[in-house]
């Protein structure tokens, strides 16, 4: 394995037609069907830089910009850049386009993080993903706050990880430990 690939070498492009069963009760794309999208760009992504199984640690900071409308298409561009170790960070942009007039819009971004992980694809435990090269200048651009967001993130699973040893896991209709 290289220890080098270009974002270009994980890019992935997905377009597809938003259709009424895609769509909220307030007539846009419903978020959980663009998630999914994003989360199957992503993971193309990541096996294209890794050739490796892997799993989504976290999506980050999905800001949705602009609402995507019915029978408008939705373009989601997604390219490894970050990794670290077995760690690699997507980013993802979402592009929607009315096909009646061929505007285009921003309509969401974001970060999902992947942990590279044995499976069936790859059985060492011993690895070590490609670094990430950035070519044009939106590329370099995300790629330089890599590690800003990286140290925030690892920062943030910390606090997490605390907050989530405090919750309960019992049955939320039993009588057991009703403490909400």
């Amino acid at each position: 394995m290289t220890d080098f690939k270009t974002c270009r070498d994980s890019r992935v492009i997905q377009t597809h037609r938003i259709f009424p069963f895609d769509l909220n009760p307030f007539g846009y794309l419903f978020g959980g069907k663009l998630m999914t999208l994003i989360d199957d760009a992503a993971s193309i992504s990541i096996s294209r830089h890794c050739r490796r199984g892997a799993v989504t640690a976290s999506l980050d900071n999905l800001n949705f910009l602009k609402p995507l409308h019915a029978n408008d298409s939705v373009c989601v561009k997604s390219y490894v850049s970050g990794s670290h170790n077995k760690s690699m960070e997507v980013f993802v942009k979402v592009i929607g386009e009315n096909l009646s007039t061929g505007e285009r819009y921003l309509a969401a971004t974001c970060f999902t993080t992947f942990v590279a992980v044995p499976s069936h694809m790859n059985q060492e435990t011993e690895f070590t993903v490609p670094q990430v090269i950035p070519e044009t200048d939106e590329e370099k651009l995300v790629c330089d706050g890599y590690e800003k967001r990286r140290t925030a993130r690892l920062q943030e699973r910390d606090e997490y990880k605390h907050f989530a040893s405090l919750l309960s896991t019992e049955l939320p209709w039993s009588d057991e430990g009703s403490g909400d």
